[in-house]
This record gives C-alpha cells, sequence and structure tokens, in this order.
C-alpha cells in the first residue's frame, strides 16, 4: 500500500481528498501546514505529496524547497487560479505537477498514479527499505517493531526513529547535528547532549554489554554510526 500525504490548510479539502483516494487504497497521511509536512515526511515513508501552496507558518512553496533537500518524493501542488506565479517558482524549484482547485478527482488520481509508478516502479528513487536486518538486530518499519535476537523490544519513538535512521544508513558517521536535523526536522543547537543520552538508551536496550557496543559505535569527537560489519 502506497502512502499518500495531503497538506492543505482548509480541513474540508483534505477531507474531500481522503474519501477519494482512499477508495484508491492509499494510506493517508494529514497535516495542516509546511512545517507539519516536513515532520511527517522525515519520520515515514511517504510515496506522493499532495501539497497546497497559501499556508500559514510554513507555505507549500517553502516546504518544497526544504523537502528537496533529503527527498525525492513526487508533489503535486494544489493551487488556485490566481497563482500562476507561485505554480511557475514551484516547478523551478523541483515540484513535479500542479493541479486548479477545484479539481477533478478522477484527473488528480490518475496523475497521483502515473507520479508513484515512475517513483517506485520505474526506479527514480530506490525506496528506503520496510525491512532491515543486521546481525540480531530486526527493525521493521510497517509497524515500527524492533526484535533484538528474535525477541521484541520497546523503544520510544525518537529512539526508534534513531535506529531506523542509522541501520537505514549502516557504516556511515554521522554527527550529533545531523542526527538531530534528520530525526527532529528542526535545526539543531547544542543538541550533543541530548543525542547522547538517546544512543545510551538504546544501547541498553539492544546491546549484550551497553559498555562494549556491537552495533551503535562512537567515534568521539565526530558521532554515531550503526556498524553495517555485524549483518
Amino acid at each position: 500500500m502506497y502512502n499518500i500525504l495531503i497538506c492543505d490548510d482548509e480541513r474540508d479539502i483534505v477531507s474531500a481528498l481522503k474519501i477519494y483516494l482512499k477508495g484508491e487504497d492509499y494510506n493517508i497521511y494529514e497535516a495542516y501546514n509546511g512545517a507539519e509536512a516536513l515532520n511527517i515526511l522525515r519520520a515515514r515513508k511517504i510515496h506522493c505529496v499532495l501539497m497546497d501552496i497559501m499556508m500559514p507558518e510554513v507555505d507549500g512553496i517553502s516546504a518544497l524547497s526544504e523537502l528537496r533537500a533529503f527527498t525525492n518524493v513526487p508533489v503535486i501542488f494544489l493551487t488556485a487560479k490566481s497563482e500562476d506565479i507561485d505554480k511557475i517558482v514551484g516547478l523551478n524549484l523541483g515540484a513535479d505537477d500542479y493541479i486548479t482547485k477545484p479539481f477533478n478527482p478522477i484527473e488528480l488520481i490518475a496523475r497521483i498514479k502515473s507520479h508513484i509508478r515512475r517513483y517506485v516502479m520505474l526506479g527514480s528513487l530506490p525506496e528506503a527499505p520496510d525491512s532491515i536486518r543486521i546481525g540480531g538486530i530486526e527493525i521493521h518499519d510497517s509497524d515500527r517493531t524492533v526484535l533484538v535476537d528474535g525477541e521484541p523490544i520497546k523503544l520510544t519513538a525518537k529512539e526508534y526513529e534513531i535506529l531506523y535512521f542509522l541501520m537505514s544508513n549502516a557504516g556511515t558517521l554521522y554527527s550529533p547535528a545531523e542526527i538531530y536535523r534528520k530525526v527532529w526536522g528542526n535545526v539543531p543547537v547544542g543538541v550533543d547532549n541530548a543525542i547522547a543520552v538517546h544512543i545510551r538508551h538504546l544501547r541498553e536496550k539492544i546491546e549484550i554489554n551497553p559498555a562494549e557496543p556491537r552495533y551503535l559505535k562512537v567515534v568521539w569527537g565526530r558521532g554515531y554510526k550503526f556498524d553495517k560489519n555485524e549483518g
């Protein structure tokens, strides 16, 4: 099942789109401004974004500019007829398409299917894996479960997101600021201690001996990585 993110500050539009798209067996995520959309995109696997342009806090143009730094997910702008300049700006920044309100649901669904097909089926961007196993650690993103040597463990939401991010990029070293930016979606300021605490808690849950970790390795003064050689 593919995941669609609808981002529009008009809740009636979000509700109407949900009805159309659930009939196509899509899983729907909702956001009501660009900031909420960015948080979802950093945390979940999304296959297509429907994005309004004019929104409070973070508008669609600003959100698009930021999300293109970390994902190539197809973005279809939902625009008003008066927003021609914004359409051009959006397409130049990396939007894949736009459709004008009021929209034809059949046309919108056809465009969504076309963009998802190119994105997923034709390999425009490899998907992050749903399930990862390295050594005795298994993580399943569909239901956000983690197994250690076959036994399920409980993680907080942020512990899970850090673990999934590091396991998805096993062998790559990330600074605390980079981890914070990927997981929290905020500009990191003085986050070293916060990340260290989360890493310590993760080690206590997944390592046999947290003092001598097999998986979550630290490179002092530089950052953390998940050791891919444990696979």
